[in-house]
């Protein structure tokens, strides 16, 4: 699909509803033209994305599926799946030659887990032995906090997203940062909630260290696996966690405030 074609769908959808994100996202993942567009709006689009999806016009769905359909034969070799164990309880992590994929406290044999990591990879993922590079990149992370992110690969992600992820990398461990921080090192000051959003669906957490980034008033926020893990790595990493950042949120600031 060229992006003329593109242009031409959004004529349609001007007379309809919008389509499902995902078609969206695929989309931006392949085409380098609409790659650069969007690093010119990523806070704006990056929360759209998010919104909740509506069922495009009948005329527009045969025309998304089949470019779907071709990008997905692209990337039809499903990832590696192994649970390793770690400090923190057992962790499934995905892996393809290129690096490390996903990692979570999942369990492997949990078939809704799976469903869950196949959806957030956009592929399969067939059971598998962790070989010792996975090993000794998750354990690096439990040695000394750090790991050789060239064994990790977030290329299938957008360049904000990657660029966030990045940063936050780039926080030493026993620290925190704000994403509103984040934001303005991405050269983007008002695109925290968007920063937010990309912790919350970070698919390499610990090693893109996403539990690194708290609210501007220091509190923890929010942690895909609990707020408790997330105190957990912190004060593993040195940081001190007091009552104050414990808080998921202050009841004195507005949740577009604990973004700044």
């Amino acid at each position: 699909m060229r992006c003329c074609d593109v242009d031409a769908l959004w004529d349609e959808m001007r007379e309809g509803a919008e389509p499902r994100r995902e078609h969206v996202q695929l989309h931006l993942h392949v085409c380098v033209r609409c790659q650069e567009l969007y690093r010119e709006y990523e806070g704006v689009a990056y929360c759209l994305t998010c919104l909740p999806p509506v069922e495009p016009p009948d005329s527009l769905v045969p025309k998304i599926l089949e470019h779907i359909r071709a990008v997905f034969r692209e990337r039809a070799e499903p990832d590696s799946l192994a649970t390793i164990p770690s400090p923190i309880g057992a962790l499934v992590v995905a892996f393809r030659a290129s690096g490390i994929t996903y990692i979570g406290l999942e369990r492997e044999d949990d078939a809704e887990a799976i469903a869950r990591i196949e959806r957030r990879l956009r592929r399969a993922v067939v059971p598998s032995t962790a070989p010792q590079w996975v090993l000794d990149t998750v354990g690096d992370y439990f040695r000394r906090f750090q790991t050789d992110l060239n064994r990790v690969d977030i290329s299938d992600l957008t360049p904000f997203e990657q660029a966030t992820l990045r940063k936050a990398a780039e926080i030493p461990p026993g620290e925190v940062r704000s994403y509103g921080w984040v934001a303005k090192e991405i050269g983007h000051p008002l695109a925290a909630r968007a920063v937010g959003q990309v912790m919350a669906r970070n698919p390499v957490a610990l090693l893109y260290p996403c539990h690194r980034v708290v609210d501007s008033n220091g509190a923890l926020h929010n942690y895909g696996y609990g707020i408790e893990v997330k105190a957990r790595l912190l004060e593993m990493e040195g940081y001190v966690v007091g009552q104050r950042e414990y808080r998921a949120r202050t009841t004195s600031a507005a949740p577009s405030e604990t973004y700044q």
